[in-house]
Parts: C-alpha cells; structure tokens; sequence
C-alpha cells in the first residue's frame, strides 16, 4: 500500500519561509512523478511543483516560480518543497501526490486527476 505523508507546515510571517516534506512508502524511483498541490480555502486544488521521473523535468505554477524549490532526497525516500518569500496568498492546505503509471510533463503534472495517491495535507498559514 503507497502512503505519503507530508510535514513541515505551520504558521509563518510574510516574507518568511518553510520547509514540507513528503515521505513516501516505496521507493521515489518507482514514481513516474512525485507533485505537490494546494489548496486554500474556498478554492480548488492547484498545483505548486513537480518533478517528473518520465522527463527528468521539474515544473512550477507562475505563482510561485522563483520562490519555491522542489528537491528530494532517494535514500531517504523524501521529497521536500522549499518555500522562501511567503505571501498571504500562499495560504493553504498543501497536499504530496504522487504517480506511478501515467505519463508526466509539461502539459498534465498540474492536473490533480491524474495522479493515484494522496498525502493527508499539512497546514501552511502566512500571517502577520
């Protein structure tokens, strides 16, 4: 059985940072992508970084584009999303998926249907 499960949110000043991180329960090369998603309140799910096995590729939503960075660590099956100059609107439910059949790139890692397995979500709150 996949299990992911995400760590690392909390409250945060604007301007401020945080690290997630995803565990995942085989290994992260068994994957053809490994994404994270968010989502705030009264919104839907959007996706905010992916690194795809399928391409070797890594993608960013604009809004976060030069901001946050997707990394990952295979031995100890962990992938983590570094969060530097957090706004207000970076506030939201953020959400590991991951993927182990479809193809990923440019064109589909945002689309949150594709993806078969589901962290439990952390917290993230930027305010002052």
């Amino acid at each position: 059985q996949v299990q992911l499960v995400e760590s690392g949110g909390g409250l945060v000043q604007p301007g401020g940072s945080l690290k997630l991180s995803c565990v995942v329960s085989r290994l992260i090369e068994d994957y053809h992508a490994i994404s994270w998603f968010r989502q705030a309140p009264g919104k839907e799910r959007t996706g905010v970084s992916c690194f795809s096995n399928t391409d070797d590729s890594t993608y960013y939503s604009n809004s976060v584009k030069g901001r946050f960075t997707i990394s990952r660590d295979n031995a100890k099956n962990t992938v983590y999303l570094q969060m530097n100059s957090l706004k207000s609107e970076d506030t939201a439910v953020y959400y590991c998926a991951a993927e182990d059949f479809a193809y990923v790139d440019s064109t589909s890692w945002d689309m949150g249907t594709l993806y078969d397995y589901w962290g439990q979500g952390t917290q993230v709150t930027v305010s002052s």
